[in-house]
């Protein structure tokens, strides 16, 4: 065979090979997704995930199915993805929690930031800041100043030791060097529960969490964490007009795939998860829930995540937080 036939055949080997590659990232998905949920159903992240399922199933021509792996506070789900192939298939639901995890828990089984692929940060909303009502003061201003009076006297709630509702008021405390105690719940249904009866004084959780009681005047709101108004709550001022920039955190839902997802499926499933979270019935019904759909990139999607990890596992630090 001479040398310039083998050339050609190379050459036309390489382009079969080129087309059959390009055939089939097009034709991906050939099969059901999988959008794992850490968590029980029924959660913010998990009704947030199967609104987005329903309309990546309509978009997609495949079945995309909500499948909650619960336990070790999202370890088993965050684990279970790790593991599993880098082919597009099997997507997690990440949110502040996941962030939170590596300054939390050095054993983890995986890395948070190498074993995993951001695709997008779906939606976010802000936390806020709720006080009892019996509780003697109307503002951040009026709370700074009672527990810097009553130091040590005062009790937050949290659901749990290392949740977001747990960092966020050790954000405050260490931001306006108040001295408040942390009293940790399994879940925010007992923390809300002794919180409306006035055993523990203060809260910082999600919108959607609190907004039913504050609404029904069962518990007061002083601030939101974010850098613009809650429409839902239109009169609550924002971390930023009451000067505690660094207090601006929000909860958010992102999604993952398994580090070496071939670039192709990864840009994929971000135009295909931006155009669910904008779709019409979508943002309407995340709207009846408080949550803002964002839809952002691949590199800033991914850098939220390496930015909140940093964020928190030095709050995690500076608090002397451990696992319990």
């Amino acid at each position: 065979m001479s040398a310039m036939l083998m050339r050609g055949l190379v050459a036309a080997a390489a382009g079969l090979m080129c087309c059959g590659s390009v055939w089939a990232q097009g034709a991906y998905p050939t099969k059901t997704v999988t959008l794992v949920v850490p968590y029980s159903a029924g959660g913010s992240t998990d009704l947030i995930t199967r609104l987005i399922a329903r309309e990546l199933t309509t978009q997609m021509g495949r079945q995309v199915v909500v499948d909650n792996r619960v336990g070790g506070g999202g370890v088993i789900g965050w684990s279970s993805v790790a593991r599993s192939p880098a082919d597009g298939y099997t997507l997690l639901a990440t949110e502040l929690s996941f962030t939170i995890a590596p300054g939390l828990l050095p054993s983890l089984p995986f890395d948070a930031r190498k074993g995993f692929q951001q695709i997008v940060t779906a939606t976010s909303v802000p936390h806020v800041q709720v006080v009892t009502p019996s509780l003697p003061v109307k503002d951040v201003k009026g709370l700074i100043a009672l527990a810097k009076a009553r130091p040590g006297e005062l009790n937050f709630g949290s659901g749990g030791a290392g949740t977001n509702t747990h960092l966020g008021s050790e954000l405050f405390k260490s931001v306006t060097g108040t001295n408040m105690v942390h009293i940790p719940y399994k879940g925010a249904g007992a923390v809300l529960t002794d919180l409306m009866a006035g055993q523990v004084q203060v809260l910082i959780s999600a919108a959607p969490t609190v907004l039913p009681y504050i609404n029904a005047k069962r518990l007061r709101a002083l601030m939101i964490t974010d850098d613009k108004r809650f429409a839902p709550l239109p009169d609550v001022p924002t971390a930023v007009e009451l000067n505690q920039p660094k207090m601006v955190m929000k909860f958010w839902v992102g999604y993952s795939v398994p580090a070496g997802t071939p670039q192709p499926v990864v840009e994929r499933l971000n135009k295909e998860v931006v155009t669910a979270v904008n779709a019409p019935d979508a943002k309407k019904r995340l709207a009846e829930m408080g949550v803002d759909p964002v839809g952002n990139g691949i590199a800033e999607a991914t850098k939220l995540v390496s930015d909140e990890i940093e964020r928190w596992t030095a709050v995690i630090k500076a608090a002397g937080i451990k696992a319990q």
